[in-house]
């Protein structure tokens, strides 16, 4: 029957992608050392202070080991013994977040060259664009673990905000200016929003500094639910959120902040108890597009930048509002 031939070629599918997803990983296996070597030859120059090699060979090892994990199983254990190891490693000269997600950049970048000159799986494959792809997601979701493993340590305070409980704007702008560069890289797309609270200071000054760290928490906590577990939710300002979507439809990402926009002003609104007035939360927002053509590039500081633009026209237009704004190229832009 056509439904029990679906069904196995389904299961044909996936038995396909889990095999090679093992013949991807077992060629890195074989090549983490070099993956390391080539990726430590750059990393030490990488920021203000020089690294000794020994330490960004330890570092560089455990990405590189994390990667081939992450792409044979299609996940990491962000509880798992390897991202442990790379925490404390971190913590020893402690590795600014930002520096970490340029080594971990570096190494998939090196992962793929390596794998680009495999005779069955490489540049010139039938399969070679799932395989970049596979390398491309094991990379993100090697730092996805590691971050929720620091966002869960005591230690983890230069990882994690907590009032909101979400994303610091350091570890944020790490994520962001790797994630521009990997979609300019590879012709993605990408989307950034940004909430701004209205009226804090105003709430704050009539009902006391406690009722805005509150709304905050809860906003916080709110706004989490509504983005997918591998997207990246910070806190980005004093009263402001920021989310970064890679791979996602521009017009879906624009219904998300719509839909976060509404029930932010049903569900955040209280009354102060000493009045009884009831108190209005809203929040004013930006969705950024942008569609990079392959090989283009786009300043992540200027994203964020007209972001910030765009959340300021948008509390000139009374508020409580979404605007958007769509990249057409490195330079290009139009307004929506």
């Amino acid at each position: 029957m056509p439904e029990d031939d679906s069904i196995f070629a389904d299961d044909r599918l996936d038995g396909a992608q889990k095999d090679l997803r093992q013949r991807v990983a077992g060629v890195l296996l074989a090549r983490v050392e070099i993956v390391t070597a080539d990726a430590v030859t750059v990393f030490p120059y990488s920021g203000a202070d020089r690294l000794d090699t020994e330490y960004c060979y330890r570092v560089g090892h455990l990405l590189a080991q994390l990667l081939v994990f992450a792409v044979r199983d299609g996940r990491v254990d962000a509880r798992g013994g390897f991202v442990a190891d790379l925490h404390r490693v971190v913590l020893e000269r402690a590795l600014p977040i930002d520096r970490l997600f340029t080594f971990a950049y570096l190494v998939e970048r090196t992962a793929v060259d390596e794998l680009a000159l495999d005779e069955q799986i490489g540049a010139t494959s039938e399969p070679w664009p799932v395989v970049a792809q596979l390398v491309r997601r094991a990379s993100f979701d090697v730092l996805a673990a590691y971050s929720e493993w620091a966002h869960a340590e005591p230690t983890g305070g230069t990882i994690v905000d907590k009032l909101t409980t979400l994303y610091t704007r350091s570890l944020f702008e790490a994520v962001l200016a790797k994630e521009v560069e990997r979609a300019g890289r590879y012709g993605h797309s990408l989307s950034l929003i940004l909430f701004d609270v209205d009226r804090l200071s105003a709430i704050n000054q009539e009902h006391g500094y406690g009722v805005g760290d509150k709304i905050l928490e809860r906003l916080g906590i709110l706004i989490r639910t509504y983005f997918r577990q591998n997207d990246w939710v910070a806190r980005h300002g004093e009263d402001s959120i920021a989310v970064l979507l890679s791979r996602t439809d521009h017009d879906q990402a624009a219904d998300l902040a719509e839909q976060a926009r509404v029930t932010i002003e049903e569900r955040l609104a209280f009354t102060d108890h000493r009045t009884d007035r009831p108190v209005t939360v809203t929040v004013s927002a930006a969705v950024v597009n942008a569609d990079a053509p392959h090989g283009d590039s786009i300043d992540p500081v200027r994203l964020m930048a007209d972001a910030e633009a765009a959340v300021a026209r948008a509390k000139r237009k009374g508020r409580n509002r979404v605007e958007r704004i769509t990249y057409t190229g490195a330079e290009g832009r139009t307004t929506v």
